[in-house]
């Protein structure tokens, strides 16, 4: 299988929710939400993939060549690539139920892990979203760092012990739920999540805790005072506001405030290697990509997975060849330029 026929079968079998558009922007999805699109206009996603376009590489070819490194550590591991699943759910509401929820789980899980990576997981309106995270991070070793919403205390409490319990690799919250339409609609008490409730959480848990949902240097700041092993910069795939700035335009002045006192990572309309490459020499130590992969397991189940992770890796690795990047530390700011 290539990734071509995975693309063409993807397109076949995910209508009419998602359209499998040659480049996932946003724009022929605007507004739907339950859907693939962003809320309302679209604008908080499409305008993610307009300032990734319109960030430049820098080429140099004038260097004494090595080997090229693609490899983080991150969580006290060593993965190959610097990026990850973002957390995906609601395969009947979202897109068309050509998956379930639970063969979404498993397969996600554990073809990334077979990968040497890892994904988040979702949780969700129903108890099932998460239960089918923490059996799928369990049956791969704890490989997978389940995202819970921002319920209250008691049931963030309880959940992170079930993903310690699992051997999870981390726990995330995705702290931009708090007003999430599809949470609304079923009337499910989400909140806002307050740096006390937070720090509380960070330190009743051994596992790193991230953040995911963070716009703002002031944000990550409270995250980072909190205790909090990572953020993600995001806007939950532009589907939680109108009107924001994309999330990896937020990354240089993000990481100035907070410097290496955790990680950073980020989403929004990452689509391509390219895309990676911009992102890390933006300040991200990570980024995790999203709808891309429900494409790639509907065309092509784990394979089709695989395929897009080692489409992705090709295209980094082609880009650090032509700017004379021998490792990630070697992708910094001067590598890129900001169009005017």
């Amino acid at each position: 299988m290539t990734y071509r026929e995975v693309i063409e079968k993807a397109r076949a079998v995910m209508g009419p929710n998602c359209r499998v558009c040659p480049v996932c922007d946003g724009r022929a999805c605007r507004g739907e939400v339950p859907g693939v699109g962003g809320l309302g206009s679209g604008s908080s996603f499409t305008v993610c993939r307009a300032y990734l376009d319109s960030i430049k590489l820098m080429m140099d070819v004038v260097y004494e060549p090595s080997e090229i490194d693609t490899s983080l550590e991150l969580f006290s591991r060593r993965f190959p690539f610097p990026f990850f699943m973002a957390p995906l759910g609601g395969m009947n509401f979202n897109y068309n139920d050509y998956l379930t929820e639970a063969e979404w789980s498993r397969m996600s899980v554990s073809a990334m892990a077979e990968c040497g990576s890892l994904a988040f997981t979702p949780d969700g309106a129903k108890d099932e979203f998460f239960d089918l995270s923490i059996a799928s991070i369990r049956a791969c070793g704890g490989v997978g760092i389940p995202t819970i919403k921002p319920w209250g205390r008691e049931v963030l409490a309880e959940r992170i012990r079930r993903a310690e319990a699992a051997g999870a690799t981390a726990v995330a919250c995705d702290v931009d739920s708090c007003n999430h339409p599809n949470m609304r609609m079923q009337h499910v008490p989400v909140r806002v999540l307050s740096p006390s409730v937070m720090a509380e959480l960070v330190r009743g848990t051994s596992l790193p805790f991230l953040a995911k949902g963070v716009m703002t240097a002031g944000a990550a700041l409270r995250c980072a005072d909190a205790g909090c092993y990572g953020i993600v910069v995001s806007t939950h795939g532009g589907r939680v506001i109108e009107d924001a700035p994309a999330p990896c335009s937020m990354l240089p002045e993000i990481r100035a405030a907070v410097g290496e006192r955790m990680k950073i990572l980020v989403d929004g309309g990452i689509r391509s290697g390219k895309d990676v490459f911009k992102c890390l020499a933006l300040g991200a130590d990570a980024v995790l990509i999203g709808r891309p992969y429900v494409v790639a397991a509907c065309g092509g189940g784990k394979e089709g997975i695989r395929l897009y992770n080692e489409k992705i890796l090709g295209e980094l690795r082609d880009v650090m060849l032509m700017t004379g990047c021998a490792s990630l530390k070697d992708i910094t700011p001067d590598k890129i330029r900001l169009s005017n």
